[in-house]
């Protein structure tokens, strides 16, 4: 039965939905950079996160506590950046494209376990999910790369007077949703080729 060729698919499956919950994480946490600055009202050493739709700053006030102040933006806000608001397109258009990956490798299984593809069938089922999840790879591994980029060459932000932020900080690094988003597309790319490389129809056992 075709469904015993089915292993590798449903492992594609998982790798997809794992991708996409990782890319929407990323997409929601601040920290794709983090800053490190002297505040100028304060006068002492902070941290901020600078993401794709929010900066978060911290302060550690008497008490050694941290007091987080998070900022909101979008892509209509005239401070944000190019490559951030690149970013923010490039991210959401991943998530969608992984989510319609999900949908097209479940309706691929689907028809595959209700015997609607023929053992000698040319057309591969799978090939839809794998070339969404491979183009949603791509998208998510250019939106690290921006952001890299932004990192090494110290591109500014303009902030507004009320975010308490300078343009470029003293010393910024990578943070932990750059990473999500690079496991995301190792896995986005990962599911694709399995979904491509599926040969349910060629099966050595199915002459009968």
């Amino acid at each position: 039965m075709l469904m015993k060729n089915c292993h590798h698919q449903m492992g594609g499956f998982a790798l997809t939905t794992v991708a996409w919950l990782l890319c929407c994480i990323s997409i929601g946490l601040p920290q794709w950079q983090v800053w490190h600055y002297e505040d100028p009202v304060i006068l002492k050493p902070t941290v901020a996160f600078v993401g794709i739709w929010r900066t978060c700053i911290f302060h550690t006030d008497s008490n050694s506590s941290n007091n987080r102040l998070c900022h909101q933006y979008s892509y209509r806000d005239s401070f944000v950046p190019l490559y951030i608001r690149i970013n923010q397109h490039l991210l959401l258009v991943s998530s969608f494209l992984g989510l319609f990956g999900k949908i097209t490798t479940i309706i691929a299984l689907s028809n595959v376990s209700m015997g609607r593809v023929r053992r000698n069938a040319t057309c591969n089922p799978f090939s839809l999910s794998g070339i969404l999840n491979i183009i949603a790879s791509s998208f998510l591994y250019l939106a690290v790369l921006f952001n890299y980029i932004a990192i090494v060459r110290k591109w500014r932000v303009s902030f507004p007077p009320s975010f308490h932020m300078p343009s470029h900080p003293h010393t910024q690094k990578m943070g932990s949703a750059m990473a999500l988003a690079i496991i995301a597309a190792v896995f986005f790319l990962l599911s694709g080729t399995i979904c491509l490389s599926s040969n349910l129809g060629k099966s050595p056992h199915s002459k009968i």
